[in-house]
Order: C-alpha cells, then structure tokens, then sequence
C-alpha cells in the first residue's frame, strides 16, 4: 500500500471515528439527565417516638418500599453483596473493565451469557431504569448512566439507592421490605443465611422467591455462600451453619401496631413521608396483646361481640403511649376499624372524682367528713346506689372509695350540674348532652357522652395536680401549662382518695389511684387511673352499645387496667407530694362546719339569709401593695349565714369570723379561694387574683 493510500485510510478511519464519537455524543445527550433517585417514591410510614415502624402503606402502585440507610443494614450484608456482586466496587468510577472482560470470555468460550459484567452502579442505573429486555444497547445505557452516576454520588449514596430498590420478589423493593416480608424484622440483625438470601433474590426475584419457590432460593442463597466462602473471609463451619438454616416458606405480614392512630396521622401526611407519633413502641404492641388475651377470656362470658380499648398517656406531656382502638383492627363482627377511644359512651360513675374535687376546692367537704348516704328524693328523681342498698353516714373518702350514688349527687347538687359541666368542658373534656337538655344531676350518675380520651385527659390533670394538657398522638412540644381542672389542694385530695380504693384480685393496693364505673344498662364498663407517670383507661363493651348483662367496670375493666399498669416499660410512680393548703385530720379533728355535710337550705335559713360573700366579688383582681414589706391584709364582707363562720384560704382555715366585715391575710401574689362556711354547713366561695403591682385594679 502506497503512502497516499495510507494517509487516505487513515483519514477515513479518522472520519469514521469522529463521526461515532459525534454519534455517541448526540446519544449520550439524548438520553436526558441522570437518574439519581431523587423522584423515588416510598412507602407512607408510621413511626413511634423512636423512630420504630409502627405501620407502613403501601405505594399508589401498590408496591412496598421502604427506605434504609446504610447504618440500619446488618454490616455483614454488605460484605456477602461486594464479595458476589461487586469486588472492585470501591475503586472502579461505575463500569468495571476486568468484569467485562471477563465476561466476553465466557460468552467467547460456552456461547452463551454467563455474566453481564455489571458493577453494583450499573445495577442501581437499571432499576432507577428499568429495561424491557437485554441488549448490547441497553447495557451501552447502563454504563454511560453508572458513570454519570458515580460522577455525582458518592459510593454510600449509590449503595443506598441499591438497598432501596433492589427487587424481591412480588410487590417488595428494598431490604428493608424484604427483611419484614421474609423474615419478620429490621434488616439491622440478620444472620450470615439471611444476609446470603438477600444478595441472591434480585439477582432473579421472581424465579428465587421464597414463598414460591424455596428450592430456588435455597439454591440460589447456596451459590452466594459458596462465593462469599472464596473470599477466604469467612471460616467454612460458618458457611455451613449458614446453608443450614431454613429459607422462608411464605411472607410475614407487614407491621401493624396503632392502626388507629397510623390512620389518622396518615390522612393528614405527604404521600411517602414518614410521620413520627408519641406511641411506645414497646407498650404499644404489649398493650395489644393484651388487649386480644383478654377480650378471648371476656367473650366467654360476656359474649362473642364484646369489645374493648385503651389508652396510655405520660401525665407530663400528655403525650399517648399507646392507643389500641380494638382488639382487632381486622374484625368486621366487633367493628375492628372503629376507634372506641374516640367514641362517645356513657362514663357511668367515673366522673365522681370531679364532683367531690369541686367540693373540695369549694370549701365545702374534705376527705374526712361525713356525709349521708340515706334514700334521697331530688323532686321527681330517687336515685338509687348501684346495689340497692345505703350505708348510712359514711366519709367522703369511703363515699367515693365505694363509688355511693347519694353522697356524689349531694355533693353535686351543691356544686351545681351546670358548674360542673362547665368546667369539665373548660378543662378540654368534649361532654354530650341529649339536644335541648341542661346539665342536671344525672350527669353525676353518667347521663352525658363522653370519649375515653377526654376521660383519660381529665384523670391526668389530677395526677398533674388540676392542671390538664390536650393529648398528643404526635412528637410535639407540650400547648402552654395547661387548663385548670381544679385546685392543686383539690386534685391531691382526689388523688389519695382513690390510691385507697380497694383493687381487684390481681391488683395491689395503695399504688395506683384508680375509679371504676359502669353505665346505665350495663353498656359500658370503664376503669381508669394513674400513678405519678402515667394515666391509662379501659373500656369494655360493645360497639354497637347493646346492652351486656353481666358487664361491670370493677369485673370487667378494673382487672385489665392493673394488668396494663403492670406492662408499663417503668416501675410504678408515686402520686405528688401534697401541695401548701392541704389540711390532713380525722373527722373529729376538721373545723365544726367540715366535720358532717349535709345539701339543701338549712333548717330556719331563709332566702335572704342565705350566706354570701359580698367582697370580694369572684374573679376579682386586688393589689397586694408592692412597696409594702408585709402584704396588707385583705378585706372580706359576708353577708347571711348562721354565725359563727370559719374562712378558709386555698383550703387552710383562719380564725371564726362574725358576719361583717373582717380581714385575711394573703401568702403572696397568684390565685387564692376563699370559702366561708357558717355554723349549719351553708358556703359560699370565690377565685380572686392577688397582684404585686401597684396598677393593679379591681375587675371582673
């Protein structure tokens, strides 16, 4: 060949080369930007507080795909996976030429494709696009994509796109899916045999799958050991433990702990986002165990429909612990995907500590002293105790240790059904009135609906001592310092009294302060308490509220909420120390108006005799005198009565005053009660605020 015909060769050899670089060039830039992963879609996930999966959705395609960083992996995955798949993977930039190579050999030698001499990158390029089929073309695609991939990502960030989507089998992407399906956990602890299982299913997923075909992916699995084995890393009794261990039969079902809840934080939440609840975890999945043990033993003698719920809250936060809704999220006969812990019910007696704290914080009453529980008529309405017996004159400690109906309503008709109701609802608590009725005092006695959650809050603002918080199903800072329930005097009061309430036969005494009730018609049964952390309450009945012959809160409901108490993760708490102003004494001990309590007009007290207190007036706002060394003392005037009176202030009696005028002398700035009780009983209160500040005024 002459020289002119080389340099002619040459320079089409050189055309042709320029013009398939120009074409690859245009290929390459036709195939748009990289894929990096940023549009994957994941599954909506429920977390507790911890970060623990409570319950995942799967994705609008239906697919479970959960995300999974690399430090939740088990470390010895990634050693089986590099040492089967990827060896070089740490040096190569996305293609790696001694696996091609190696590749063409054998296809050069047996004809046919042994490997397709993809690096862990190419493979993380073929699933962010998927291919039809294979091709020279197609894996050309593949390579130009893992080395814009490696370009931009580092080698973690493509290893996390590979434990995000490498495929399983069925609807499952990820290793993370792939661990709970298949073996029923995180994939932060697998052994050598699970981690092998893992490499070797997305190799062929649909062919390997377990709960299809186990002998493929015994065999499969086997084939990874077998190379992991020739790596020289691992000893051979390892390996041979590992092919002994039993491949999956089927898949496991995806967690479901709180659906309830999950459900109503994910109506809320992004598609594919993760929402992080305040639920435990731990108690959450204790709690519906023993939800489902106890509600099999009821059933045998309540009948195949009953039902029931909980809910733990910490009293601090208000935050929920736990929420089991049901027994069965899944049970269609017992209404599984209702929430009763959101449903309206009857409470029964279980809102008797409120009436006897409002008497407390009135003046009135006081653990000690006696009161009356004989047959009473309130116009037309004859209440009557739960069985039809009455016990005579009785504290107000053993009144409401032994849940009486009588004294509660005495207490209540002094305090007034439509206070009480009022406060109960300023507290947060959702209370139901049939339409067009005002409280009266059936509302002592359970007439009225309200939510176990409500129920629950209001029992945890007496373990905060009279302050309640909202409840949150959510991780979020706490809404302000919370509504007054009560007065911290008040709610200490309640709180000790139901400490001694006699516990059911698996429980022990003196350690959680608990009030049980049932309501009419034996519908609901309902136990609630707390000790110094936590506030949990059971209901038991059907959803549907029929009737439940049998059905009583303290055989029903009492023996599961102590059997809760006992799964709690922390040893029980002790209730508050006493707050100032509480008066502890016998019945013998209290001042004469405290000692025997009786409702109604008092014998030969007229309408304008009836004790009042003229000043201060009620929600008053007095100035203390801020440049005094001593707060000056308060003036009070009293009108009616029967003399001689006693004044207390926040509980703590002052000397017998005569009617008139008098003073009191305050502790300092902040709220004070200030109750005036006559010689036959009568009382009258107000809330006045004691300010330091010289502007301040009288208001109301």
């Amino acid at each position: 060949m002459t020289k002119r015909k080389m340099r002619l060769a040459f320079l089409a050899a050189a055309l042709v080369s320029v013009a398939a670089l120009g074409a690859a060039g245009c290929w390459i830039a036709a195939l748009g930007p990289a894929p990096l992963g940023a549009d994957v879609v994941f599954s909506t996930r429920v977390v507790d507080r911890d970060g623990r999966l409570l319950r995942a959705y799967a994705t609008s395609e239906g697919r479970w795909r959960l995300p999974a960083r690399i430090a939740d992996v088990d470390p010895k995955f990634f050693d089986v996976l590099l040492a089967y798949e990827d060896k070089r993977f740490r040096i190569h930039r996305g293609v790696d030429p001694l696996a091609l190579a190696r590749a063409a050999m054998q296809l050069a030698g047996s004809g046919r494709i042994r490997s397709g001499g993809s690096t862990l990158t190419m493979q993380v390029a073929r699933l962010l696009e998927p291919r039809s089929g294979r091709s020279v073309v197609a894996k050309l695609r593949q390579m130009v994509r893992a080395l814009e991939i490696e370009r931009t990502l580092s080698k973690d960030e493509i290893v996390s796109l590979y434990l995000d989507l490498a495929p399983y089998g069925g609807n499952i992407e990820g290793i993370r899916a792939a661990a709970l399906s298949y073996f029923g956990k995180e994939p932060r602890r697998l052994s050598l045999g699970e981690a092998a299982l893992l490499v070797a299913l997305p190799q062929s997923p649909e062919l390997r799958r377990p709960d299809r075909s186990a002998a493929a992916a015994r065999a499969a699995r086997n084939r990874v050991l077998d190379r992991y084995a020739a790596s020289g890393n691992v000893p051979a009794d390892e390996i041979a433990l590992a092919k002994a261990e039993p491949v999956p039969a089927g898949r496991r079902p995806m967690p479901l702990f709180a659906p309830h809840a999950a459900d109503r934080a994910v109506a809320q939440a992004a598609p594919g986002s993760e929402v992080r609840l305040s639920i435990d975890a731990e108690l959450q999945k204790n709690l519906e165990e023993l939800a489902r043990e106890r509600v099999r033993t009821l059933s045998l003698t309540l009948g195949p429909d009953i039902s029931l719920a909980m809910l733990a809250v910490d009293n601090a936060s208000g935050e929920v612990r736990a929420l089991v809704g049901s027994p069965d999220y899944f049970d269609a006969r017992r209404a599984g995907q209702v929430d009763m812990t959101q449903a309206l019910r009857s409470p029964g007696s279980t809102l008797k500590p409120f009436i006897y704290g409002l008497g407390f914080e009135d003046g009135f009453i006081h653990p000690e002293t006696l009161i009356e529980d004989r047959p009473t008529r309130y116009g037309g309405y004859a209440p009557q105790n739960f069985d039809f017996t009455f016990q005579g004159t009785v504290t107000v400690r053993k009144a409401l240790q032994l849940s009486l109906n009588l004294p509660a309503l005495t207490v209540l008709d002094e305090v007034g059904a439509s206070r009480f109701a009022a406060r109960l609802k300023q507290a947060g608590a959702g209370l139901v009135l049939p339409d067009g009725e005002a409280p009266g005092l059936a509302v002592g006695l359970g007439g009225v609906g309200i939510k176990l959650s409500d129920l629950v809050m209001l029992y945890a603002g007496v373990a905060r001592l009279g302050t309640t918080l909202p409840l949150r199903e959510h991780v979020s800072p706490p809404a302000g310092e919370g509504t007054r329930l009560m007065t911290p005097v008040a709610a200490w009061y309640v709180g000790r009294v139901l400490l001694g309430t006699p516990p059911p036969e698996n429980g022990v005494g003196g350690r959680i302060a608990f009030k049980t009730g049932t309501s009419y018609g034996y519908r609901d049964a309902w136990s609630v308490g707390f000790d110094g952390r936590h506030t949990i309450g059971i209901w038991v009945g059907r959803p549907d509220g029929a009737p439940v012959p049998g059905l009583v809160g303290r055989a029903a409901a009492a023996p599961i909420l102590f059997d809760a108490f006992a799964r709690l993760p922390t040893p029980l708490a002790p209730l508050p120390r006493a707050p100032e102003g509480v008066l502890v004494a016998t019945s013998a001990k209290l001042p004469p108006p405290l000692r025997h309590f009786q409702s109604g007009d008092r014998i030969g007290e007229t309408a304008p005799d009836r004790l009042h207190i003229l000043f201060p007036p009620d929600g008053a706002r007095l100035e203390l005198g801020a440049n005094e060394a001593t707060p000056a003392p308060i003036p009070l005037k009293v009108s009616g009565g029967v003399a001689p009176l006693t004044v207390l202030v926040n509980g703590m009696p002052v000397l017998p005053q005569p009617r008139g005028s008098s003073f009191f002398q305050s502790s300092g700035p902040g709220f004070a009660r200030v109750t005036v009780i006559d010689s036959a009983g009568a009382t009258d209160s107000v809330l006045v605020r004691l300010d330091e500040s010289a502007k301040a005024v009288l208001s109301r």
